[in-house]
């Protein structure tokens, strides 16, 4: 294969081969493609674009580009991704969800990104977990609990890291191409038998409109499929958060009791429910909101997601006694109410940028995350509040801090005499 060619010929629009791309894609990890030629190759790509083979090729291309799972189980192999968005703790509960429902879930997530959080953050705020076991770790742990959530390996598509690392300082990152590659060699690696994809719309999103994320998940949902991995996506609103709490411990906390079979938080428990019915039908199961639901309600996913705590390392007693070992924050402060009114709009960027001000979320690759800090009961869309009434709570670790964040949530957070609010799934986006 001939680099400058490849280059050349994606920045005069012409279509390169499948087999050229997946060479670049294997120069990418082997480093026999240099820097500049992978910066040039990521700027041909976000002007002038892939086609679909093109795609599936990058896409195949990165993904077999370091190691890949294959699973010898019982059941299918099923998996989620989510865009990110602001109180999105949905990983959480479709695992053991889908584990209690016969599949096996090989999670493979991410830490947290700019205003959005990130799963594995999450669940280290529950002590002495370990989101990096070892791969044969991680294979037990799949086939003895039925899911893990962990981190992607050391050389877990080794192209995309390298890719990746070019695209983020040369202002390509923003390609709907690249970004499927991305995610999804990642995700491909995990010798998956069917997958979902929810992305996010709105104010607490990366996608703010419908149109740009519809374009991205019929791009994923495409690739996925054309390399072979059944795929179906949900476009759903991000116009408030998905939860009423924000951070890490305080998402936990929330999604114990949405697992205990508690009314906690209706729009994260139906997204839940929606994504596992969208994946078990695609697995070849029929009908089966009834059997998720009756998995939710009995207790059955709660005790799989106390048994994945305790094999990554946690607590043998999470599911009866989890409110001891979740970190709590020494600060909890209401925001008040600036008026009477209905909540009409919420800034869901802004509620997470307060988030990681508290300390729960990085401004710096090197900074730590306090797992205790956040923000719970958050009003939602049309709540009706009087002067003085608690729009949010604040967890925090000094009153300052505490201060400065209830700031900026009374400045989210708009009260009128009307809330425009939008469905919770806006889209669906099938093979």
């Amino acid at each position: 294969m001939d680099v400058r060619s490849l280059i050349a010929r994606i920045r005069d629009g012409e279509v390169p081969q499948a087999a050229d791309l997946q060479g670049f894609a294997a120069g990418l990890a082997d480093g026999s493609v240099s820097d500049a030629q992978a910066g040039a190759f990521a700027m041909a790509v976000c002007l002038k674009g892939l086609s679909d083979e093109g795609r599936v090729a990058l896409t195949t291309g990165m993904r077999d580009s370091g190691d890949t799972l294959e699973w010898d189980l019982p059941g299918p192999v099923v998996d989620k991704h989510s865009t990110g968005g602001v109180g999105d703790c949905v990983s959480l509960i479709l695992a053991p969800l889908l584990a209690a429902c016969d599949v096996y879930v090989p999670m493979i997530s991410g830490r947290g990104l700019g205003h959005t959080g990130g799963t594995l953050d999450k669940l280290e705020a529950i002590p002495g977990v370990n989101v990096t076991p070892d791969a044969a770790a991680f294979r037990r742990i799949v086939g003895d609990v039925g899911c893990a959530i962990v981190g992607a390996g050391g050389n877990i598509a080794p192209a995309d890291a390298r890719l990746y690392a070019v695209r983020d300082v040369t202002a390509t990152v923003a390609s709907v191409d690249l970004i499927t590659a991305s995610i999804l060699s990642k995700k491909l690696s995990a010798g998956l038998g069917a997958m979902v994809l929810d992305v996010k719309v709105g104010s607490g999103a990366f996608m703010k409109t419908q149109d740009e994320a519809r374009v991205l998940a019929r791009a994923l949902v495409d690739t996925a499929n054309g390399a072979g991995c059944p795929t179906a996506a949900l476009l759903s609103d991000m116009n408030q958060p998905l939860a009423p709490s924000l951070g890490n411990a305080t998402e936990v906390a929330l999604c114990m009791e949405v697992l205990a079979g508690a009314p906690a938080a209706p729009r994260l428990t139906e997204l839940s429910l929606a994504l596992g019915e969208r994946l078990l039908t695609l697995a070849g199961q029929s009908d089966p909101r009834p059997r998720l639901e009756a998995a939710l309600s009995s207790g059955a996913a709660l005790e799989r997601f106390a048994r994945m705590i305790h094999a990554l390392g946690g607590p043998p007693d999470m599911a009866e006694d989890w409110r001891t070992h979740l970190p709590k924050a020494p600060v909890c402060r209401p925001v008040p109410a600036p008026a009477d009114g209905r909540v009409a709009a919420i800034d869901g960027e802004a509620l997470g940028l307060a988030v990681v001000g508290l300390g729960g979320g990085r401004a710096r690759e090197s900074d730590r995350i306090d797992p205790a800090v956040g923000l719970t009961a958050v009003a939602g869309l049309g709540h009706c509040v009087a002067t003085g009434d608690p729009l949010a709570w604040v967890h925090a670790r000094d009153a300052a801090t505490a201060e400065r964040a209830a700031a900026q949530v009374s400045a989210a957070i708009t009260l009128g005499t009307a809330a425009d609010t939008t469905p919770l799934i806006l889209d669906r986006i099938d093979p």
